[in-house]
Formats: structure tokens, C-alpha cells, sequence
């Protein structure tokens, strides 16, 4: 019987830095993404998250936003007015950045976030409203978090960085710049695909 060919999936973790909970009424304001590695029939090959990525700070798209995701994030939104890209712009140059890592690794792209759903509610908005397409589909998302809870076999709402194995966890900071960030998921996703679950030794 013949095996039907898989194409592989090139994962690439992205992290967002927004202004308020939804897009529309809010900004997001910074993205960063990284490579963080290829999936196929055979297996997951890590990449070095600090090779392969991207970064962008973004003009607010309008003048609403909560005080507290400012102050989480650090960055000025009057600064951002004068000196962020265009919206259109800058998601257009991700746009072709994934295509490109895309077309390297001859892999499907598939953003990932822990927890992507944020991430992804803004990233998706944007790429859509902007761009009018998105290079990960419309369901090319991977959540870590959901990774992490099926592999280790406890309910999703019970999953925290601090009751994960030290093991899986990375070396990098949360530092909640969008490129940091997400160069440290990359680091959690290659340690959770790596990770044999929960009885297992560490390597």
C-alpha cells in the first residue's frame, strides 16, 4: 500500500505586543516571530530560534487603548504614531518573510503562541484586514498550551509554565518584547516536541 505523501510543517513562533484585548477598537502595536522548526513523517527537526526571524513595530490603528496592556508591553503608542509602519506595510513584509522561510524549508507554515489564541485573534485579524490573505490559512495555528496538556495528560485549564517539567521550560526570559518573546516560545516548542512526557528522564 502506498504512503500517502505528507507535507511537512514549518513552525514558526509569533508573539504579539497589542494595546487592548480585541483588534478593531485596539492596536497591535509589535510582532516578532521566530523559526522554530520542521515537522514531518518522520519527525521534528529543531531550527536555532535566533536565526530566522522578524520584527516590526506597528502605527496604532486608533486612539483607544487600556493603560495596563501599555504598561505591560513598555511601548509608547506617541512614538508609535510618529515612527510605526504602516499597518499595511509592515504585515505585508511578514506576509512575505513566512513565504520565504516557507519556500526554504519546502514546509507549510504554522504559526504557534503559548497560548496562541490572543496572539493568533490579532495576527489573523490583521493579516485579513490588511492584507487581504494569510500565509498560515485560516487554521494553520498551533497552541502550546493545548501541545503541552495532551502530552502530559492533565486539563488545559490546569496548565502553568510553573507546573511544567524544567525540562521543557526555556532558559530565556518573558520579557515582553514581541521578538524576545517569541524567540523564547520557539525555545518551549522545540523542548515540548522533544519532551517523551510525563515518568520520562531528562536528556
Amino acid at each position: 500500500m502506498a504512503t500517502r505523501h505528507v507535507k511537512p510543517s514549518l513552525y514558526i513562533s509569533v508573539d504579539i505586543e497589542a494595546d487592548g484585548p480585541i483588534p478593531g477598537p485596539y492596536s497591535m502595536l509589535s510582532l516578532g516571530a521566530a523559526v522554530a522548526g520542521v515537522q514531518d513523517a518522520d519527525g521534528f527537526t529543531a531550527a536555532d530560534p535566533e536565526r530566522r526571524t522578524f520584527y516590526r513595530e506597528l502605527r496604532p490603528i486608533s486612539d483607544e487603548f487600556v493603560p495596563e496592556a501599555l504598561t505591560v508591553s513598555g511601548l509608547d503608542r506617541d512614538r508609535l504614531r510618529a515612527e510605526g509602519l504602516d499597518p499595511a506595510l509592515a504585515l505585508a513584509q511578514f506576509v512575505r518573510w513566512v513565504r520565504e522561510v516557507g519556500a526554504e524549508a519546502g514546509a507549510q507554515p504554522v504559526m504557534c503562541g503559548y497560548p496562541a489564541s490572543y496572539d493568533w485573534t490579532f495576527l489573523y485579524w490583521y493579516l485579513i484586514r490588511f492584507t487581504g490573505e494569510s500565509p498560515f490559512g485560516h487554521s494553520g495555528c498551533l497552541d502550546m498550551k493545548t501541545l503541552y496538556a495532551t502530552k502530559a495528560g492533565v486539563p488545559l485549564r490546569a496548565v502553568a509554565k510553573r507546573s511544567m517539567p524544567p525540562e521543557t521550560l526555556p532558559r530565556r526570559r518573558h520579557t515582553h518584547h514581541a521578538l524576545d518573546d517569541a524567540v523564547e516560545q520557539a525555545e518551549l516548542l522545540i523542548n515540548l516536541m522533544k519532551w517523551p512526557g510525563p515518568g520520562s528522564s531528562p536528556r
